[in-house]
Parts: structure tokens; sequence; C-alpha cells
């Protein structure tokens, strides 16, 4: 039997809906190595994804509640574990590899964590992507979407935001990685926000910069003029978190442009379409674009199949000759209706039984 804790935590984190698929040269094990100590391992392997007390877990592994409570907190405070209101009082649980325990490490990523994150993306992180449904959804730019159609709240970043009770933002954690590696990419690193529906849930944050509305709305038109992607949780309540992203940055979107996979996220419901009589083949659009899905010959040409629906090129457009359109109703994928939704039907597309981690 392995008693590796190492190991053991990398098996009970691919037992999770989101994954953590092993590597060829164990690349998981060292990445985690660099995270946890052995003995945070061997506890976070035992963890469940609903949170229970120290008490609670005392109780169920054994050992001395407070020695135990003193343990969690600081394996919360470092991101390694997930915290919150539980029954009972304050709760710990387990927390995704992606996303979760990597963007947590937003403040203390060095040189030595961004190389063995990227010894593991480019061998095993890939899997993860091509699972159905997808970690992240596109949402469109608001502007982008054809003057007089409707659009659902899931459908609208605004409408997130308008919906949510306090706003924050933080560095992106992949732009911060990729920089450390000597690659980064020129796009605003201040740009990944957290919503919440709690009053204030930002305001004594370490690690979230409180936002008004008003600054969360200049946040978002800021990302889109930068040509930054919308990706949202795949889940039309309950959002959580508003990536702005690109496929030279993302872990999540760099998977078309390192790992060669067609589709990484979940498209928007709409697609963008060229106004022939306005388009003046100036190919702004096409530099604009970041997943190849416009050309130009004569006008600007959109393959379907490659556009996810964000919206980013049409704000390139200085004639506005692009917008986006409803894909054809047979296209549309509705996203799962919450995050427990969105879980199960990750864990039935991979075999997972759930009740085991719960």
């Amino acid at each position: 039997m392995d008693e590796n804790p190492y190991r053991k935590l990398a098996d009970r984190l691919n037992a999770l809906p989101n994954g953590f698929p092993p590597a060829p040269d164990g690349a998981e094990l060292r990445l985690l190595a660099k995270l946890f100590t052995p003995e945070e391992a061997a506890l976070a392997a035992q963890l469940r994804m609903t949170r229970e007390t120290a008490q609670q877990i005392a109780a169920r592994i054994g050992g001395d509640p407070q020695t135990l409570r003193k343990q969690l907190k600081r394996m919360a405070s470092g991101g390694l574990i997930a915290a919150g209101r539980a029954e009972g009082g304050l709760g710990y649980g387990l927390l995704p590899f992606v996303v979760g325990i990597f963007e947590a490490q937003g403040d203390t990523i060095d040189a030595e964590l961004a190389r063995l994150f990227e010894d593991y993306y480019r061998q095993a992180f890939g899997q993860s992507l091509q699972v159905r449904p997808a970690v992240h959804r596109v949402v469109p730019v608001g502007e982008s979407v054809r003057q007089g159609l409707e659009t659902r709240p899931f459908e609208s970043v605004a409408a997130i935001l308008a919906e949510a009770k306090a706003w924050g933002v933080n560095d992106c954690i992949c732009r911060k990685q990729q920089a450390l590696l000597g690659k980064p990419c020129g796009h605003p690193i201040d740009i990944c926000m957290v919503v919440s529906q709690t009053p204030g849930a930002f305001d004594n944050s370490p690690e979230v910069h409180a936002l008004t509305l008003d600054q969360a709305m200049a946040t978002l038109r800021r990302a889109a003029e930068a040509g930054l992607v919308h990706s949202v949780t795949n889940n039309q309540k309950g959002v959580w978190y508003i990536c702005n992203c690109c496929t030279c940055g993302c872990a999540v979107l760099r998977g078309i442009r390192d790992l060669g996979l067609g589709s990484v996220v979940a498209p928007s419901g709409f697609v963008c379409a060229v106004d022939a009589d306005v388009c003046v083949a100036c190919g702004l659009c096409v530099d604009r674009c970041q997943f190849g899905a416009l050309s130009m010959d004569i006008i600007a040409q959109v393959d379907d199949q490659r556009c996810v629906g964000c919206g980013v090129c049409t704000l390139a457009c200085p004639d506005k000759a692009l917008s986006l359109m409803p894909r054809p109703v047979a296209e549309q994928v509705t996203p799962p209706e919450t995050e427990e939704d969105w879980r199960r039907l990750r864990a039935e597309a991979r075999g997972l039984d759930m009740e085991a981690v719960r």
C-alpha cells in the first residue's frame, strides 16, 4: 500500500469533479510537495468537499480538536484548503487544485512553483480540460451583442455584477506564473474578479482588493479594451468569479495554443456576424481574435466552429461592422443551473463516485 502522503492527496484531488490527473513522471507529486508539508498533505487527503468543523474532523479521523484547528486554520490561510461557514461553526474542506489551490497562491508564487506547475501542465493538465462540462464558460462583452437582442442574466457579465452584493479584484496568477518563466504577455495583471452575495465580503481580505460596483464595471471595461475574454464558472446561478483571460497567459485558454486542444471553454450562446455593407477589411478584428476564428477575404470571415462568442473582436472594429448574434438553437448549450449540478455532470462524465469525497 502506498503510504506517500502526496500520492494520497493527489488521488483524492483527482477524485473531485475538477480532476487532478497524474503525470507520467510524477510531476503532480512534486507540485504538491512544494505547497504542502507531508503532515498537511496527509490531513488534506482526509478532508471532504462538505466543510466540517475541527471537532467533527477529529471525531472522524482522530486527533486533538485544538491541535487540528490550528493546523486547519494555517492551511486555510495559505489557500491549501477551503474554510467557511458550516453546521456547528467554522468549517474546513477539500479544495480542487484548479480552480482552487493554485489560484490561491497568487501572493506566494515563486519561480520554482511556476516551473513545477508548468511541468505538470504540459504533461497532464489537458486531460482535465477535455472533460465536459468545461471548467469555464465564456460570457460576451455586453456591447458586442447586437442591439435589441435579449440576453439571459447568466449570459450578461454586467448582470452578474449587478446581482452581486460585493465585488473584488486580485492579480492573475496565470500571468504571474508565465512572467516568472520569462514569458510575460503584456496584458493587465490586476484583473481577476470575484463577487459575493454577502455585502462587504472582501472589505478585510488580505488577498482581494474590494471594489464598488462602479469600479467593478470599470475593471470589466478595462479588461475588454485590453482584448481579454470574460470567463466565469460554468453554471447559471452562484457565479463567484470572473476571469479575464488570454490564450497567452490563462491556464485554461492556453490549452488551445500550447496543448493543441480545440475547445477548452464552453462558448457563449452567441457567434460573431459581419455586416458586409460596413466591413472595410481593415483586419483589426483578425489581430484581436485569440481563437483564430476570423480571417480576411474581401471582408472579414467568421469560422463559427472556432468562435466562442466572446465579442472581444467587436471592440476592435472602428466601423462597427461586427456584432454577436444568437447561435442556431441546435448549437446552443444551456449551462448547468448550479455549481452542484456542474459537479454532478462532471462526476458522471469521469465515472466518479461523488459520495466518496462529499
